[in-house]
């Protein structure tokens, strides 16, 4: 099935699962995905004063990801498929809470995290092949993340 906008806009976890409709996009939906990371870190920044409560946010929408990826990837018959984006969008928004302010590092992280996602160094790949279901959708993209604030850290000290 190639889903399309119907497809997306049939049922709350499709059109989450697919980034209201980036997933649609006919080249790298994951890259632009992460660029809906942007907007889902500034509300998730607006909304809770502290690292602590901006965490729990981006745990509630790795949860609901869960769910929004699953039902979406068992109704297109593709655990992963590509038009779903959820999973970039929340994972570059939490490295976006560890980049520190101004539009270079904020262009570094969105750099890193691609380059991970794409790259899916140890133990990302193995995650991904592993891991399936809604879970196993979300989580190689944390594992992304992880490497991208570390790596962003690590270009911090040395700056």
């Amino acid at each position: 099935m190639r889903p399309d906008l119907r497809f997306v806009f049939a049922h709350p976890a499709h059109a989450l699962a697919f980034g209201f409709g980036s997933g649609l996009a006919p080249r790298a939906p994951g890259t632009v995905g992460t660029l809906l990371g942007l907007p889902l870190f500034l509300l998730i920044a607006a909304s809770a004063p502290d690292l602590a409560n901006r965490l729990v946010l981006v745990l509630a929408a790795f949860l609901l990801g869960i769910w929004a990826c699953a039902r979406t990837g068992r109704a297109l018959g593709v655990a992963d498929h590509g038009g779903i984006v959820w999973d970039e969008i929340v994972a570059f928004a939490l490295v976006l809470l560890f980049t520190p302010a101004g539009w270079a590092w904020t262009a570094a992280a969105f750099a890193l995290f691609r380059l991970f996602d794409i790259l899916k160094p140890w133990p990302i790949r193995l995650a991904d092949r592993r891991l399936k279901n809604g879970f196993g959708v979300m989580f190689d993209d944390l594992l992304a993340a992880a490497y991208a604030i570390a790596a962003l850290k690590g270009l911090q000290w040395l700056v």
